[in-house]
């Protein structure tokens, strides 16, 4: 009898807020604009993940064709 057993798949948590972040990070980078869709995140997540990452998006309304700024919200000036 086999006892050994695979250890479960990691499964990061993708809360909007994890997400938000992650998207804020690509277009203060530059990586990303503001104008583009939400599923340029696809390049940047692995896609054994985008599954939990739609979950997550569609749970707080936004579809994939909506803008990354949409995601992300307003900016905000430190310097004003």
């Amino acid at each position: 009898m086999n006892t050994h057993t695979l250890p479960a798949p990691h499964r990061p948590n993708y809360s909007i807020d994890i997400l938000q972040e992650e998207a804020r990070q690509l277009v203060d980078r530059g990586a990303i604009s503001r104008q583009q869709p939400i599923y340029i995140l696809c390049d940047y997540i692995p896609a054994r993940e985008w599954v939990c990452v739609e979950s997550e998006l569609e749970r707080f309304e936004y579809l994939l064709r909506d803008r990354i700024g949409d995601l992300i919200g307003s900016e905000n000036w430190d310097n004003d």
